[in-house]
């Protein structure tokens, strides 16, 4: 996949700026607050529906501005690299509009769908040390955008789960749960078996990058924990025996909607005991790792790589051999920066397109 073009309107201090992205390695260049982030963070948006800051309506649009836009061309076909893909979105912090192909798109994950961004900023760390909902994101995000039913059966659990939350919240009982229960059961397995063989798959991956770029954490184990004690009970059964603590908390405590993911290292501290700059290796390996996976179901095509103020988040060793790494897959990088770093490896850097950010303007080199 390789973005041709990025066009943003009224996302933070960029007004009306356009830049035309090469097809290896592209340096966005300036000092902190020029606006090199917010070009990376609207392409995030465009891609996953949401910023990597934040809520759009928290500081996104720009000042006294009524909404922001997006616009992307790419190509996406290597067999017909004349054919251009184009997506725009307007948003206002409530509301939003999409264009896809010239067409309007009726749901944003189509926008989604369609462009494929690996995005690596400094609030990566969390894939391992955050939330679970964070881990859960970065599996639907890969089954997403690899296996075209995932959608609908996620969809389709989402929607017994709200049904069945409603009626706990109501307090009824009885045949209208064991309905829910039996649907929410049915609709949990394939997600279930989905997300656990994703992640098993990912395994391999996970160790080849981690063994390029981070080879001082050791070798990683990913193990998958599915949301109840999957060993023991059936989800029915589960969901029977905390079917009184559901209806005192008024929402469902076991399934899918509760699964997790952990990241061990032989010789190394359990995941939460990872430090923050361990905790970014091992986020940004998780993440290289899905992008690799992605450009196997894809025909070889990568995702956008996109590398938010890189050489604050990784120390220079690590960041030689991210970029030689992404050099040899021929994927297209992103890459925000103060400067152009005297220190990375000459091959990615022939050819390399530079862009300076100064006063909310881009200027290429």
């Amino acid at each position: 996949m390789q973005l041709t073009r990025l066009d943003l309107r009224h996302v933070r201090n960029l007004s009306r700026v356009s830049l035309a992205p090469g097809p290896g390695l592209n340096l966005l260049l300036g000092d902190n607050g020029a606006g090199k982030s917010s070009v990376l963070e609207a392409l995030h948006l465009l891609a996953y529906g949401r910023s990597f800051r934040g809520r759009v309506r928290d500081g996104l649009i720009q000042s006294g501005c009524a909404a922001l836009e997006v616009y992307a061309e790419w190509r996406d076909d290597p067999l017909h690299p004349e054919r251009l893909r184009r997506a725009g979105l307007r948003h206002t912090g409530q509301d939003w509009t999409g264009r896809l192909d010239g067409q309007d798109v009726p749901q944003l994950g189509e926008l989604c769908a369609a462009l494929m961004v690996v995005t690596f900023e400094p609030g990566s760390h969390a894939l391992i040390s955050g939330s679970s909902e964070v881990r859960r994101r970065f599996l639907d995000w890969g089954l997403f955008h690899v296996e075209q039913d995932f959608l609908p059966q996620w969809r389709r659990y989402a929607r017994a789960l709200k049904q069945r939350n409603a009626l706990l919240k109501a307090g009824a009982g009885g045949s209208q749960l064991d309905a829910w229960d039996l649907e929410l059961g049915d609709a949990a397995a394939p997600l279930d078996a989905r997300r656990d063989a994703y992640l098993s798959r990912l395994q391999t991956a996970v160790q080849r990058v981690a063994a390029e770029i981070a080879p001082s954490l050791g070798v990683p184990e990913l193990v998958f924990l599915p949301g109840w004690r999957r060993n023991e009970l059936s989800l029915a059964d589960a969901l029977l025996v905390a079917r009184d603590r559901d209806r005192a908390a008024g929402h469902t405590s076991v399934g899918p909607h509760r699964a997790d993911w952990r990241i061990r290292f032989d010789g190394r501290p359990e995941q939460s005991l990872l430090s923050r700059g361990q905790a970014k290796q091992a986020a940004l390996c998780c993440l290289l790792a899905q992008a690799q996976d992605c450009a196997n179901r894809h025909g070889g095509r990568w995702p956008v790589i996109a590398l938010d103020d890189l050489a604050s988040e990784l120390d220079r060793h690590h960041q030689a051999q991210l970029l030689e790494s992404l050099h040899r897959a021929g994927s297209q990088v992103l890459i925000s920066g103060t400067e152009r770093p005297g220190h990375w490896p000459e091959a990615p850097l022939q050819g390399a397109r530079t862009f300076h950010v100064e006063h909310g303007e881009i200027r290429p080199d």
